[in-house]
């Protein structure tokens, strides 16, 4: 197993300590570093930022949004920032949701298995350097009747095949992951929930002839050092809130329906209703420790390290922490701690 470096959304105040801690995760070994983006900076701009300060580590987008870039100006930056970085590139896409999708980018949320399933196609086809040309259901390339042509990418990328990975939820999305993508890059994940959406990854890699041998699962985990471990959670409450509660409507949070899948429905209720009636502080207080202590690392770098062992055992192949401290020193502390922990537990690559 190794380790990875969630950056997070950029533009909330501490950017430079971002980048800080980007070196330090370079100067330290770390195997990858994640930049998200959602309607505020855009990844692209952050990932070739990063890339231009760093040596040795990855970059990867965690994620690009689908309905904010065609699927050949997505490959025109992935084959891009692959060539600035010097073939460090990872490129993760995912639908977004329904608020973003139509709020923000006009794009409808409809079909967004197979629409991800074309988008997909096209960019390897892209990457590829063949000349473009598809006909799907929500992408036809070129269009018809029209003085369009197919084109060929002019950009070479460093690599034959740049590493894709998908941001997937449901179990066909992570199926569709298996079939088409490199990668999982997953949100609370639990090792006693994983076998079933490995195994849902694991039938989409049987349909092309794959195994997960060679497979990245790549959870993002937040990360909290300190002896008393009930204390850990706390800083981290807001996030699990956010998401479970706040990131979606009543209807469709996909996050909730996985809380709801890990077997806390009426926790994931409480805490819905708690975020979308503006009780903030009581949504996150409504958040069970034990949810937060599975899908987290918390605690002394020997029960990190003890976590480690248990993740890897349950197929986890990168772990991407989220320090979380109140001072930039102390999240340094903890990316140093990461990997001493991963030390301990006998189980880093």
């Amino acid at each position: 197993m190794k380790l990875g470096l969630n950056m997070g959304y950029w533009g909330m105040g501490n950017d430079a300590d971002n980048l800080e801690l980007a070196k330090e995760a370079d100067r330290l070994g770390y195997d990858v570093a994640w930049v998200a983006e959602a309607y505020g900076s855009d990844a692209v701009s952050i990932l070739s930022w990063v890339a231009a300060q760093t040596t040795r580590i990855d970059i990867g987008s965690a994620i690009f949004q689908i309905p904010g870039r065609t699927p050949a100006n997505c490959a025109m930056t992935a084959a891009t920032l692959d060539s600035l970085s010097g073939g460090r590139f990872r490129l993760g896409i995912g639908v977004s949701g329904p608020q973003v999708s139509e709020g923000w980018h006009g794009v409808r949320f409809d079909k967004p298995l197979q629409r991800t399933r074309e988008y997909i196609d096209i960019v390897n086809l892209a990457l590829s350097r063949e000349k473009v040309r598809y006909d799907g259901q929500h992408y036809v390339l070129p269009l018809p009747d029209g003085p369009g042509k197919a084109l060929q990418l002019t950009v070479h990328p460093v690599r034959d095949h740049i590493p894709t990975y998908l941001a997937a939820v449901g179990p066909k999305n992570l199926e569709l992951t298996g079939e088409k993508f490199d990668g999982w890059l997953a949100i609370f994940y639990s090792p006693d929930y994983a076998h079933e959406s490995l195994a849902s990854i694991s039938s989409g890699r049987t349909k092309v002839g794959k195994t997960l041998e060679g497979f990245d699962v790549v959870p993002s985990m937040p990360m909290v050092v300190g002896d008393d471990v009930r204390a850990c959670a706390d800083p981290i409450r807001w996030y699990a809130a956010l998401y479970v509660g706040g990131m979606g409507s009543r209807e469709k949070n996909f996050y909730n329906q996985l809380a709801v899948r890990m077997g806390y429905d009426e926790a994931a209720k409480t805490i819905q209703d708690l975020y979308l009636d503006r009780k903030y502080d009581d949504a996150a207080a409504a958040v069970p420790f034990e949810f937060l202590d599975q899908t987290a690392l918390l605690g002394s770098k020997e029960r990190m390290a003890e976590r480690m062992q248990v993740l890897a055992a349950s197929g986890v192949t990168t772990l991407t922490v989220s320090p979380a401290a109140p001072t930039l020193d102390g999240r340094k502390d903890a990316l140093r701690t990461a990997v001493e922990a991963l030390e301990l537990s006998g189980v880093g690559s």
